[in-house]
């Protein structure tokens, strides 16, 4: 009979670590989108570092059994991501343009960084993190800028 409480307390630790740490991470990145009224915002990026992260941890509790390979989480992650991405791009007609791709965009970063959190790749998580936030800002007031200019 399978026990329904099998995991050790430092199992439970190492998850809690690495989905806190996704959180945090999720955070971070989606506050620059909270702050500009974006819909996919703090919340939404913050559950997909969360989400991303949890997969890829239930799928490296079967590292090393027969016939699995557990490296499938992640494309299907970048899949998955792809579409809740593009529900969040629309098409203006009236000012023929695309709105959202920014946005999109910034949720497959969330997801990575889930994906770096789980691996506990931290280095890589804080360099993703930085570089997306200061990506959005930096070339968000850029792109407001240069829209300005032109019109």
């Amino acid at each position: 009979m399978t026990e329904v409480f099998t995991n050790d307390w430092s199992q439970v630790m190492d998850f809690a670590l690495k989905v806190g740490i996704a959180t945090i991470s999720g955070l971070l990145i989606g506050l620059e989108r909270e702050f500009k009224g974006k819909e996919a915002g703090l919340k939404t990026n913050t559950l997909v570092a969360i989400g991303a992260a949890v997969f890829v941890l239930i799928s490296m509790r079967f590292y090393g059994e027969e016939y699995t390979d557990v490296t499938r989480v992640l494309s299907q992650i970048v899949t998955g991501i792809g579409f809740l991405g593009a529900g969040v791009i629309l098409q203006n007609e009236k000012e023929e343009r695309v709105k959202g791709l920014t946005t999109a965009a910034t949720l497959w970063c969330s997801a990575g960084a889930g994906c770096l959190a789980a691996m506990a790749m931290w280095l890589e998580l804080v360099i993703l993190t930085v570089l997306v936030v200061i990506v959005n800002i930096v070339f968000g007031y850029i792109d407001d800028r240069l829209s300005k200019n032109s019109n």
